[in-house]
């Protein structure tokens, strides 16, 4: 979890428990607990989250996927595209996590968005499907104030759809027109760093995967309560930033 995440949390009055290796030497914000553990050690793990009294585990780390005594809920590190129903591709390793904790009992949370922003574009195709961007700076605002107003039943095996501007790569690319005019491309060329990983991202803008309300499984954008934004009302007093602002252009 990232300091910024720490210091939202603490400012909504929640207590706060900090697992780090024996070796680290990291500081963390006042206010927290720190507490030195294997990772791998699951007994040492699971009494320090018992001792603590720790509801929520928010981690990456598979050895915290167990569910000791007194955790209610598991936040893993999906923050992204939609995965539930994904057939192909890296989603389905996401969405097979998901189920691999329902069918542990452990209800998780996760955050549906995408945030990509891009200084120099090369758009691969027409660019004029609708994609989800949320500011990353406001995903742990988001996650503070949903983990301490909302309750269980509204966060179990939930996904929040958050959305802070829905823009075409198109539109964002004329933030940056009077310096770097968009190029459209066929395929992003091999001397581009990471070009495999930019072709795959982009060809997912294109069909339409980038916004928070797609569906993997039926290809294409989810209607009714389940829209791109949806989980936006969970924080009705927030303003979500602009990509623009983001950018500070």
């Amino acid at each position: 979890m990232s300091m910024a995440r720490l210091q939202d949390l603490l400012a909504q009055n929640a207590s706060v428990l900090i697992l780090t290796r024996p070796s680290s030497t990291a500081e963390f914000p006042s206010g927290a607990k720190v507490v030195h553990v294997e990772y791998s050690d699951e007994s040492a793990v699971a009494s320090a989250l018992h001792e603590n009294g720790i509801e929520v585990v928010a981690s990456v780390h598979r050895s915290l996927w167990r569910r000791p005594a007194g955790v209610k809920l598991f936040v893993p590190s999906e923050f992204g595209m939609p995965t539930e129903g994904a057939t192909e591709g890296h989603l389905v390793h996401k969405a097979n996590f998901a189920a691999t904790l329902r069918e542990m009992g452990l209800p998780s949370l996760r955050n549906g968005l995408f945030m990509h922003y891009i200084p120099m574009f090369l758009i691969l195709g027409k660019g004029k499907t609708p994609a989800s961007f949320p500011a990353i700076e406001n995903i742990g605002g988001f996650l503070a104030h949903v983990l301490t107003t909302l309750p269980p039943s509204k966060l179990h095996n939930a996904v929040f759809r958050l959305e802070g501007q829905r823009s075409t790569m198109s539109e964002i690319s004329e933030l940056y027109s009077d310096r770097n005019p968009a190029e459209y491309v066929e395929s992003i060329p091999s001397d581009i760093p990471l070009h495999q990983v930019r072709e795959y991202l982009q060809s997912l803008f294109e069909l339409g995967a980038c916004s928070t309300g797609w569906d993997p499984a039926k290809g294409k954008e989810l209607e009714g309560d389940e829209v791109a934004g949806s989980a936006n009302v969970h924080w009705k007093a927030h303003q979500w930033k602009t990509v623009k602002e983001v950018l500070n252009i």
